[in-house]
C-alpha cells in the first residue's frame, strides 16, 4: 500500500468539493422542498422578498460557498496554530 500526502488528500477534497458545487447543482432536484414546501402549502410563500443575482442560483453559489467554508477553516487553522505555538513558548 503506497502512502498518500495529506496536501494532495487536501488538493483532491477541494477539487471534488467545487466540481460538486459547480456542476452537481445543476442536476438537482427543481421541486420546492423543506421551508419553501412549507411556505408555498400554508400560503405565506409570496410574503418574502425574493433575492435574485448572478449568484442567487446554479453553480455559481455552490462554488462561492465552497469558497467561503475553506476562507473559514483557513482562518481558523492559522489561529489555532498560531495560539498553539505561544502556548509552547
Amino acid at each position: 500500500m503506497t502512502k498518500v500526502s495529506t496536501r494532495w488528500l487536501v488538493v483532491a477534497g477541494i477539487a471534488v468539493a467545487l466540481l460538486v458545487a459547480g456542476i452537481g447543482s445543476r442536476y438537482a432536484s427543481g421541486d420546492p422542498d423543506g421551508l419553501t414546501k412549507v411556505s408555498q402549502d400554508h400560503g405565506f410563500a409570496s410574503a418574502g422578498t425574493s433575492h435574485d443575482g448572478p449568484f442567487a442560483y446554479g453553480g455559481w453559489s455552490g462554488v462561492v460557498g465552497v469558497v467561503a467554508v475553506l476562507a473559514i477553516v483557513l482562518v481558523l487553522v492559522l489561529f489555532l496554530r498560531r495560539r498553539r505555538s505561544s502556548d509552547e513558548a
